[in-house]
């Protein structure tokens, strides 16, 4: 009997496994065919809400069915352009991608050096000559697009487009097919980073499509003047040329034809995002996007509520309504992804590289603490001091934004006299609007302090390019004597960006987990089977279905 009964359990277990074997498995979800990648320059994540009622198409389709990580900010001090662009691309934080600002101080060739400024990729203009060069040649890490033309060679097409290089350099990585950008010269710009001549299908828009055709439009507000929070006219604000500081606003420069004001005009208004949008949407039917043997890179950095929030700050009613006009880009372009590559097709991810600072002069008149810090008063007293302790010679060599780098040895020599270095240190605290002054040699140390403002700056530092003495401003005090606000701090309203993901196997909703734009590049990897060896962000794998069996997954099981 009991040879009877195992005999049973045996047929019954290979009954079972052919069962098994023959109920469908669900199906792996494949890659998406195109990756979208959109950055709104400037996009503090309060926008979002403030706005959440007058959304209409873009960002109303984005938030409501998308993945919307609402609980999103940069963990770093240095909340800049190119510092933010390069963490989206590449996943990791500047401590290991090198972009650390804008520009800095190069020890070596003492002088100042932008994040893509290259000599050795020189210029290719669509327009009026150019001169200099740009690559991204400093960032020290692949990216995402790096890692897909790695993996799938030519048969993966990626574009990028912005009005600043830096954005669409740091988005398109080393092997773009196409990455443009709006020149100093006031035309459409690549380099020799990239194809080493104009772009056929690039060239033929541009032809077709001149920015000068915006020449005599008028910025007028979408909705009516009462729909929009605060004033039209608030102190502090700084118009492009020419322009007040109500609307409307015309774009006509100083005469009958367009001139350098008409541009800069152009570059602060919702013209120039109107503009990318049809951009990208030609890139999609010149290069099939979304329709190859691989997947797919679009990527489109807006940059006009950069310009305008830098000029009229975030409360105005020109970045409100700078918005209110890229939400109807948005809306445009989306539509056109899914007339042409089909909405279960492609994958899209928003963010932006940083938020912005309050007008300090509207707060002041509050009564609340807030103004702007004079870095020639910080440069005098460091000299001042240590003139009268070590002597008369030159000790700085230059204060860029947040870091002050020393004359060579000066710094050493300072580290072996610690009461000059405390002098210095408390003479540069005592500056209206400086938090803290932290030191470049204790960075590495800093980077598992509780303290926020310490961790944040560790996390921002890249010793070869970093400052010698890190200045920290307080909450509402900016580093900028100009007209209208900026940003680059670590306080909330710099640092809280929107993260949301929305298309091809993205689960809608909101989502509370903290997030950073680190986490982009990784979670895109990850649904598209391809690793990222510098990622520090995390795989957002509670809002996305990932291919099984994958590195990728693998990867993210394990973080």
């Amino acid at each position: 009997m009991r040879l009877r009964a195992a005999a049973a359990i045996i047929v019954l277990s290979i009954a079972l496994g052919v069962v098994r074997a023959q109920t469908p498995q669900p199906a792996r979800p494949a890659a998406p065919k195109l990756v979208v990648m959109v950055v709104v320059d400037q996009l503090w994540a309060g926008y979002l809400e403030q706005l959440k009622t007058k959304w209409t198409a873009g960002f109303k389709r984005l938030t409501e069915h998308g993945a919307w990580f609402r609980n999103a900010a940069y963990p770093y001090l240095n909340t800049v352009t190119c510092v933010g662009h390069s963490t989206i691309s590449t996943g990791a934080l500047p401590q290991t991608h090198g972009m650390i600002l804008n520009g800095w101080w190069d020890r070596e060739a003492r002088k100042l050096v932008t994040c893509t400024g290259d000599p050795a990729s020189p210029l290719i203009t669509y327009g009026a000559p150019a001169s200099g060069g740009e690559s991204p040649s400093r960032l020290l890490v692949p990216t995402f697009t790096d890692e897909l033309r790695a993996r799938d060679g030519a048969a993966s097409r990626i574009v990028t487009m912005s009005i600043k290089p830096r954005s669409a350099i740091a988005l398109g990585g080393r092997a773009a097919n196409a990455v443009t950008w709006f020149g100093d010269n006031d035309a459409w710009t690549t380099s020799a980073a990239y194809p080493g001549a104009p772009v056929p299908w690039v060239k033929e828009f541009v032809q077709a499509n001149p920015v000068e055709k915006d020449f005599g439009a008028t910025w007028t507000r979408l909705l009516p003047e009462d729909a929009y929070a605060y004033k039209d006219d608030a102190e502090g604000e700084k118009p492009a040329p020419n322009w007040t500081r109500t609307f409307p606003h015309v774009l006509k420069g100083t005469g009958d034809k367009p001139d350098l004001i008409f541009y800069a005009q152009w570059e602060q208004s919702p013209f120039a995002d109107a503009y990318l949008g049809k951009f990208a949407a030609a890139s999609i039917d010149a290069l099939h996007l979304g329709h190859g043997e691989a997947t797919d890179y679009l990527g489109v950095s807006f940059s006009a509520p950069d310009a305008v929030g830098h000029g009229f700050g975030p409360r105005s009613h020109e970045s409100q309504d700078v918005l209110l006009r890229l939400d109807q880009t948005l809306g445009v372009l989306l539509d056109y992804l899914d007339k042409t590559v089909g909405a279960d097709q492609y994958v899209v991810a928003l963010s932006s590289d940083h938020g912005v600072a309050p007008i300090p002069e509207q707060l002041v008149r509050e009564g609340r603490d807030a103004g702007r810090i004079d870095t020639n008063v910080i440069v005098a007293r460091v000299d001042q001091t240590l003139k009268a302790a070590l002597g008369a010679r030159k000790y700085l060599s230059a204060v860029v934004y947040t870091d002050l780098y020393f004359e060579p040895g000066v710094y050493a020599d300072l580290l072996s006299k610690p009461q000059t270095l405390k002098a210095v240190i408390d003479v540069i605290k005592d500056v209206p609007g400086i938090a803290r002054v932290l030191r470049g040699d204790q960075m590495p140390a800093l980077k598992a302090s509780k303290d926020r403002l310490e961790r944040a700056a560790a996390l921002s530092y890249y010793p070869p390019r970093s400052g010698d003495l890190i200045v920290v401003p307080k909450p509402n005090w900016i580093l900028s004597l100009a007209a209208g606000t900026t940003h680059g701090s670590a306080n909330e309203y710099d640092q809280q960006v929107p993260v949301i993901l929305m298309g091809a196997h993205v689960k809608p909703g909101v989502y509370t987990q903290a997030a950073t734009p680190a986490d982009i590049a990784p979670t895109l990897a990850a649904m598209c089977g391809v690793t990222l060896s510098k990622a520090e962000g995390r795989v957002l794998s509670e809002a996305v279905t990932l291919p099984t069996g994958t590195r990728s997954e693998q990867a993210s099981a394990a973080r």
